[in-house]
């Protein structure tokens, strides 16, 4: 094959739809099983597309830095998990989901390429956005009628392929906030609402300026007290602070956190569940060990199993995902009904002590080598390449932001995510317009 040749493939119709694999893993969220379905079509499409032309050419599709930092980024998640399988508690099983989540490298080169010249960029960035104002506003729907139109869809859909709904009774009753797209059995729309809140922002402010931008900022941040945790909340407020001080300066930004502060003051006055979330954050003030315990929904107890954790593996760790089969042996209350229900806790709520309970020290230093390249990379860049990946940008640091509680980093569903945000931003600041000018 020709060089011509093989420019004129890579440019042809099959990559031009690659934010659109991007967005229709991310529409499909709230349907994990199939989301991770179109994760692994993707991947397979990158791979058969890039072996048709024996992997070359490839400039034509990435940057060269975009491809080395893409690929960088990944394997420093993945490669603590393969050092951690070895001696994991079930090892074999270690292994297989390991080297199962190759399947995320070729999709994250996919993703760095929806965004890789101003055309895919604008269409990846806006379609994302458009994704969270519509979540956000179903969520709405839910508070003001008790009933998510988007779930009552997917619901509907999945009784006539499956014969069975996405959430059982028990898990409906359960639940104690909005769930809103996601589905009372999946309560985590706040986090993801929030952590993709800077595309939503972005296409706001590009779309209608200053009002453009406040309009979305109340109706996400309405959306994410009534949907999501504390920890979201954090999330969201630094999004506001990253996004709302280069548009309003300080003075303007000061207003709009005044403005939340009375949203919050409002709805913990309306909303039992945001009373309730205020009130468990009060007892922190006590500085007791039960208050601390209790304001952090029981956080308190996982992180000191996970310092065992650490303790007793501190090269390689307990194995990826296996905190839950280490918590009973490093239970630091046996016998104690634990604050988030029954059963062991799943992971360790914060990433860093993830990181070092499930991976080690060999880990976490994968990881900072990672997070380090990734600063580099923005240090060196053009002015023009950082603004546009300004909101791929601020999702993977308030994502990342380590002063807050997370979701597991290890799992399908946070672990897409958060690997999608760093190849939109691995991508955006690399893409080959901007190398080019």
């Amino acid at each position: 094959m020709t060089t011509s040749n093989t420019q004129t493939d890579l440019q042809s119709t099959g990559w031009r739809w690659a934010p659109w694999w991007v967005l229709a893993y991310v529409a499909l969220l709230p349907a994990p099983g199939v989301a991770e379905a179109v994760l692994t079509l993707g991947a397979l499409f990158t791979i058969f597309r890039l072996s048709l032309v024996r992997f070359r050419g490839g400039s034509q599709l990435l940057s060269a830095p975009a491809w080395a930092l893409t690929t960088t980024l990944f394997f420093a998640y993945w490669t603590p998990q393969l050092i951690a399988s070895v001696d994991a508690s079930d090892h074999v099983h270690a292994l297989k989901r390991t080297f199962a989540g190759l399947r995320y490298l070729p999709f994250l080169w996919l993703a760095a390429i929806a965004v890789a010249d101003k055309r895919l960029r604008t269409t990846t960035f806006t379609g994302i956005g458009i994704l969270v104002i519509v979540w956000s506003v179903d969520a709405l729907i839910q508070a003001l009628l008790g009933e998510s139109p988007g779930y009552r869809a997917l619901n509907a859909l999945k009784v006539l392929i499956e014969h069975k709904p996405m959430c059982t009774d028990a898990e409906i009753a359960a639940a104690d906030r909005i769930g809103g797209v996601l589905g009372p059995c999946n309560l985590k729309l706040g986090i993801v609402l929030a952590s993709l809140s800077p595309f939503a922002l972005h296409l706001a402010h590009q779309r209608a300026r200053v009002p453009g931008w406040f309009l979305t900022a109340a109706l996400l941040g309405i959306a994410i007290l009534l949907a999501g945790s504390r920890a979201s909340w954090i999330t969201f407020g630094l999004v506001l602070l990253l996004s709302g001080w280069r548009i309003l300066g300080w003075k303007g930004l000061t207003a709009t956190f005044a403005l939340g502060v009375l949203a919050l003051f409002v709805l913990s006055q309306t909303v039992p569940q945001v009373a309730q979330r205020i009130e468990r954050t009060r007892s922190a003030v006590t500085l007791s060990e039960e208050g601390v315990d209790h304001a952090l929904a029981g956080r308190a107890r996982i992180w000191g199993a996970a310092e065992c954790m650490i303790e007793s593996h501190p090269v390689n760790g307990v194995g990826p995902r296996d905190f839950r089969k280490a918590f009973p042996a490093c239970d630091p209350e046996p016998g104690v009904k634990p604050a988030w229900g029954q059963g062991p806790a799943l992971h360790a709520h914060q990433w860093v002590l993830e990181v070092l309970s499930e991976t080690g020290v060999i880990g976490l230093l994968l990881w900072l080598s990672g997070i380090a390249l990734a600063w580099r990379a923005w240090r060196f860049a053009q002015a023009d390449a950082r603004e546009h990946a300004c909101p791929a940008m601020w999702a993977v640091v308030v994502t990342f932001f380590p002063l807050n509680t997370h979701l597991a980093f290890y799992s399908a569903f946070w672990g897409g995510i958060a690997l999608l945000l760093v190849a939109l931003y691995a991508g955006s600041l690399l893409a080959k317009d901007e190398l080019a000018e």
